[in-house]
């Protein structure tokens, strides 16, 4: 399963127990939340590693910059685009 699944199914599990969603959205006040986020994914069976979001945010802001201005040497650093978990809060936030 890639990783983009992985993440759409653990939202998607967030939203239908709210349980799930605080302890996910409690990593945010951790030492380590990455690592937290990924343990509590991993104990659902949803295996991921903190590399594997990291990997996951980088590859997808390098397509976007492969995409732009010629290969993106000239493009602006995007904040927060490549950073997985934050984007996945705020898609978390957003469940109800």
């Amino acid at each position: 399963m890639e990783m983009t699944e992985k993440l759409d199914l653990l939202l998607e599990r967030a939203r239908e127990d709210d349980e799930l969603k605080q302890r996910l959205l409690d990593t945010r006040k951790s030492i380590n939340p990455l690592d937290d986020f990924c343990k509590i994914a991993t104990a659902i069976g949803l295996e991921m590693s903190v590399m594997d979001v990291v990997n996951q945010g980088e590859e997808f802001y390098a397509e976007i910059k492969r995409s732009t201005n010629g290969g993106g040497e000239n493009s602006p650093d995007l904040d927060y685009q490549n950073d997985e978990y934050s984007i996945f809060m705020m898609r978390l936030e957003g469940v109800k």
